[in-house]
């Protein structure tokens, strides 16, 4: 049945083309339908994901256990250059990674928990933070109140994040298409530049700034600069950009300097 309709139509478009007419006049009107293979990609195989007991990122406390909590200084530094705890998977496949420093106060915290627990499945995925809790106190004085008198009363604690720290990590019987819109969503309401990344994106990710150091043919790169102290650069430089490279600018992390 199917190949006599199929004849038909192709008879009545041969009769329109012999005006003249390229396209035929029943063209923009007919369509025939065929039906064909479709090729699938095969699943990935989780059997050998093991799932923990608890699934959930479990709730934070709001200031920590401290008998006699003491002020600090501002300190800066603690935001300042690369992660170097937290800063590879454990058990997971995909993370939120900061790509610069920044603090974590308890309501971007719980805005992290609410929206990874309501919004993901606990039979299939699992996530576990990789932050610690808020333990950094920032003083804060009334309003209106006038200059002098010391340092304020403690007001709030925040996390101190640097840049290549995992915010949180997330694993399971899943792929990235599935989790990768819970994460992004997150990512972007934190107070600092953050990515999604899996296993896989960051390797090739640190690969890639490897290539560029390796394949670089620039002979004056800042490394080279500051050692050989041209222009005297040495006595507008900070400690922490002769340790890093240049690589960072404060809490800001500068991709393209090699």
């Amino acid at each position: 049945m199917f190949s006599i309709i199929k004849a038909a139509v192709g008879g009545l478009t041969a009769l329109c083309r012999v005006n003249g007419h390229q396209q035929g006049l029943l063209h923009g009107h007919l369509k025939v339908l065929a039906a064909g293979l479709k090729t699938r990609d095969i699943p990935p195989d989780h059997s050998d994901v093991v799932l923990p007991d608890r699934r959930k990122l479990k709730f934070v406390n709001k200031m920590p256990n401290f008998k006699n909590a003491k002020k600090e200084m501002k300190n800066l530094k603690d935001i300042q250059g690369p992660a170097t705890t937290a800063n590879a998977f454990t058990k997971g496949e995909f993370a939120i990674v900061a790509m610069g420093g920044g603090y974590l106060h308890w309501g971007h915290i719980e805005m992290i928990r609410l929206t990874i627990n309501r919004k993901m499945d606990p039979k299939t995925t699992f996530a576990r933070w990789r932050v610690n809790g808020p333990y950094k106190p920032v003083t804060r004085k009334g309003l209106g109140m006038r200059m002098g008198g010391g340092k304020g009363a403690i007001d709030q604690y925040v996390t101190p994040v640097r840049y290549g720290r995992f915010i949180v990590e997330v694993g399971g019987k899943v792929e990235l298409g599935e989790i990768q819109r819970i994460m992004t969503e997150v990512a972007q309401k934190l107070p600092f530049k953050a990515k999604v990344f899996s296993r896989a994106s960051l390797a090739a990710f640190q690969k890639k700034h490897a290539d560029m150091e390796q394949n670089n043919q620039n002979p004056w790169t800042f490394k080279e600069i500051t050692l050989g102290n041209m222009l005297g650069i040495r006595k507008v430089l900070s400690p922490k950009d002769l340790c890093h490279n240049g690589r960072f600018a404060g809490k800001f992390h500068l991709p393209w300097r090699v």
